[in-house]
């Protein structure tokens, strides 16, 4: 209580101000008004919390599924193939984030069984090195990615790209390559069959139903190279591989192309970065329509305490110490409402694994189908940084909607407020 009694009176009469007003309904009304207002700004901030979590959570969770197949960091030798991929392999584990190295070839063709033709990205990798760079093998759903053996001709495949081709382990597939041989009646493709041995889940549909896996030994042989096209490399923290490919670019031998995870993927993450910039700008005009409720709030206030406005001055307050009133006033409804919505939303976000389950079972319905959806939970990622921005902005707008009512109280004149009194 000494701590309150020791603070200036403009922060004495402004707290008064907020209280429920005691005298007649009008001041009650009003009190009701800055209730509605501070409910407003906790809900718009609760609401772009939760929303902005949830979009984050989803961009956490595709971004997982698509580095368990994706490696963080790949490296490309200019002539086409990379021979010296052990040299190589040594000089990349040099670098203190680099925490994995596999060799790896790629051809593009087609999968056909039967009469469906379905296109397809075929990558040769070492199985007993695999591991250092993916999760394919944690991911597998049927048969062993350890049955891709030298010149064995077996071929792991994503589910959905089994699901397409109608292929199941122990049958067959056919690639067929574009660069294919001449003859009378035009190019022919190249044609090679496999031995399907093994399924995987990605739970990402972009590699699902276009990713299959082949031993480093027969990718080679059917792009007639002698050596790995370069390293798949995985770094402690993805979120360092763009400086990390950087760093390797220059420090390492050889004309290399280096290319990191970002890249791969550079037009949806443009557009998911897009989306939250724009849910964030929509959802906080829900905060500023709240906020802005106290423009009425405080210019009622104004009109009803003219009398107490004409009695301060003409016991010598400035018209400054008068705005500073009606400002504390508004901001502290501002930044009451605003602490409720960060509590609320951080609440929320939390346990959205929680609350959304429960809501589903009391409604009798699945938000995310399993059948549609290859995320069938709704997920969450909080950030801090996130929430301090949205708090920020909150605070900010309910200040910025005191100044007018604030300004309109400063310029009352005692003579005319006492008039009638």
């Amino acid at each position: 209580m000494s701590v309150v009694s020791n603070l200036p009176y403009e922060w004495l009469v402004g707290l008064r101000y907020t209280r429920a007003g005691k005298r007649g309904g009008r001041n009650r009304f009003i009190s009701f008004i800055a209730a509605i207002s501070m409910a407003g700004i906790a809900l718009g901030v609760a609401a772009l919390i939760v929303v902005l979590s949830v979009m984050n959570g989803f961009e956490k969770e595709v971004t997982n599924r698509m580095l368990s197949v994706l490696a963080h960091v790949e490296l490309f030798d200019l002539r086409g193939q990379m021979p010296d991929w052990r040299q190589q392999a040594l000089e990349a584990r040099k670098h203190p984030e680099v925490v994995g190295v596999a060799p790896f070839a790629e051809a593009q063709g087609m999968l056909v069984r039967g009469d469906v033709l379905k296109p397809a990205i075929i990558r040769g990798v070492l199985p007993e090195m695999e591991a250092q760079v993916s999760d394919v093998i944690k991911q597998m759903r049927q048969g062993s990615f350890n049955a891709l053996q030298p010149g064995s001709d077996n071929i792991v495949l994503g589910i959905e790209l089994a699901r397409l081709l109608d292929v199941k382990p122990g049958e067959k597939v056919t690639l067929a390559l574009a660069d294919g041989q001449p003859t009378s009646a035009g190019v022919m493709p190249r044609m090679h069959t496999f031995h399907v041995v093994g399924i995987f889940e990605a739970g990402h549909n972009q590699f699902d139903s276009t990713l299959a896996f082949v031993h480093l030994a027969d990718a080679e042989s059917i792009l007639k190279i002698d050596a790995p096209a370069g390293l798949r490399l995985r770094v402690a923290d993805m979120q360092q591989a763009p400086q990390v490919a950087r760093e390797l670019k220059t420090a390492m031998p050889g004309q290399l192309y280096v290319r990191d995870w970002t890249m791969l993927n550079a037009t949806w993450f443009a557009a998911v970065q897009s989306q939250k910039h724009m849910m964030f700008i929509i959802l906080t005009m829900i905060v500023a329509v709240a906020a802005f409720n106290l423009v009425s709030t405080l210019v009622m206030t104004v009109t009803d305490k003219q009398a107490d406005i004409a009695i301060l001055r003409t016991l010598g307050a400035s018209p400054f110490s008068i705005m500073q009133i009606f400002m504390i006033q508004g901001a502290l409804v501002g930044v009451a409402g605003t602490a409720i919505g960060v509590g609320l939303g951080s609440l929320l976000a939390l346990n959205v694994d929680v609350i959304v389950p429960a809501i589903e079972q009391l409604l009798g319905m699945k938000f995310l189908s399993k059948d549609i959806y290859f995320i069938s939970a709704l997920p969450s990622d909080l950030r801090w940084g996130d929430v301090l921005r949205i708090g920020g902005v909150s605070v900010l707008l309910a200040f910025v909607a005191t100044l007018y009512p604030s300004w309109r109280a400063a310029r009352v004149k005692p003579a005319q407020a006492l008039r009638y009194e």
